[in-house]
């Protein structure tokens, strides 16, 4: 079925060409924004705090239209430190906190020339534990975690740039969910200072927006890294289609989309081909969760011995289980990862980037969850840039389709990404 996008939403490289072009200003794009929240946000709920008054006085600056970001609105997950904003990590225990200071990630975007707007919903300290948020989609499902607001933020209209994080798949597997770009860098190609540990040896700074050039020109904007992918056609990748040991884990109408995308992106010029894994993959993909449960533990330990009340009852549960984690599983965990990435380099060096489900199919009814990452996992693990390509659906809801690059090797993955994101624009039935 073709994929309908449910709400009209703002391309960031139109908007900062617009401004630049004189044709727009930085306020009218503002205006925008705040149309589209009066508008939606009380049925979507993706931002825990916005203050439009303060970022309208800040888009009347005038040295932004010189700037690479041009005044455009950018919000960010909750969990990033902001000066101006309550930072509050989706939980009661941090209320009203206000930071001192503003992430590192905060102030390159301001120094881009962004105008933060507002904070977005996360996760209670970006885990698995369900938001207030909806899928604008369909207000009845998950728009995904735990980069939840972020998400949605874009595919409703509200904010043109948003930022949220990934530990295991919470920026890949939301925009899938709500039909949106979503880019994870390499590992710490965005830096993670003053934002909220989770995992340390995981988390990953993610940009969510319309479209694939709109993601690659905000991430090139804020890193000042030659990542834009706009104006000129894209180079055909050769592409590995990766089914992994979890292929027949992920819906038919997934399996049916990356394989659709393959043979369109083959019908375009790229080079298509199979690639099994080798098996010490599988061993990474569970050593990802031993890290993960092992340094989240850690990472919350002052809360959990302080107001272990105040957390649900679901991340406590998570919290004590990884506390039993011992430090020599811990350790054979870290082997295991750095041997993988060992062995993934290997398997991807004659190919461009990996063709495979951004998550297991659209996204659920109901919010008792939000969503299994468990095609994001190993790619996380690996440190690798991932990105979600919208465009395909299974009915009303959207279905991502995940390109992974070679670790650093970011612009590539891009624009094997804006090639796929191309080649099923007219050819979009699952």
């Amino acid at each position: 079925m073709k994929a309908e996008r449910a709400n009209v939403m703002l391309s960031a490289l139109k908007l900062a060409r617009g401004i630049e072009a004189g044709e727009l200003t930085p306020r009218a794009a503002l205006e925008m924004c705040a149309e589209a929240i009066a508008a939606r946000e009380k049925d979507v709920r993706a931002f825990t705090v916005l203050d439009l008054d303060a970022a309208r006085r800040a888009a009347e600056k005038k040295n932004l239209s010189g700037l690479p970001l041009r005044g455009l609105p950018v919000a960010f997950k909750d969990i990033y430190d902001t000066a101006d904003f309550p930072t509050q990590y989706g939980s009661p225990i941090y209320a009203g906190n206000r930071p001192r200071a503003d992430a590192t990630a905060v102030v390159m975007v301001r120094h881009a020339g962004g105008v933060g707007i507002g904070k977005t919903v996360t996760t209670e300290f970006a885990s698995m534990v369900p938001p207030a948020t909806r899928n604008p989609h369909n207000l009845g499902h998950t728009p995904g975690g735990s980069s939840s607001g972020s998400c949605a933020a874009i595919a409703a209209g509200m904010v043109p740039v948003a930022f949220g994080t990934q530990t295991a798949g919470s920026v890949i597997r939301p925009a899938a969910f709500c039909g949106v770009a979503g880019f994870k860098p390499s590992y710490r190609l965005i830096p993670l200072v003053g934002v909220k540990d989770v995992s340390w040896h995981l988390d990953t700074a993610g940009v969510f927006a319309a479209d694939i050039v709109d993601v690659a020109f905000a991430a090139g904007a804020v890193t000042g890294r030659d990542l834009r992918v706009d104006g000129k056609t894209p180079a055909a990748p050769h592409i590995a289609l990766t089914r992994t040991h979890l292929w027949n884990e992920a819906s038919p109408a997934m399996r049916n989309a990356v394989e659709t995308a393959a043979r369109a992106a083959e019908a375009a010029g790229a080079k298509v081909s199979d690639l099994t894994l080798p098996p010490m993959l599988e061993q990474a993909y569970a050593a990802q969760f031993v890290i993960q449960d092992y340094e989240t533990a850690r990472s919350l330990a002052f809360e959990y011995d302080r107001h272990r009340d105040m957390i649900d009852p679901r991340l406590c549960e998570a919290l004590e289980s990884g506390l039993k984690i011992s430090i020599d599983d811990y350790d054979a965990a870290r082997g295991v990862s750095s041997r993988g990435r060992r062995v993934l380099a290997d398997a991807m060096a004659n190919y461009d980037v990996i063709l495979t489900p951004s998550a297991p199919g659209a996204a659920p009814e109901g919010f008792a969850t939000t969503g299994n990452p468990m095609f994001n996992r190993l790619w996380t693990l690996m440190g690798a840039p991932c990105v979600n390509v919208p465009g395909m659906s299974d009915g009303e809801l959207p279905l991502g389709i995940q390109i992974v690059g070679r670790f650093g090797r970011d612009r590539a993955a891009l624009e094997a990404a804006l090639f796929v994101e191309r080649a099923i624009a007219g050819k979009t039935d699952v």
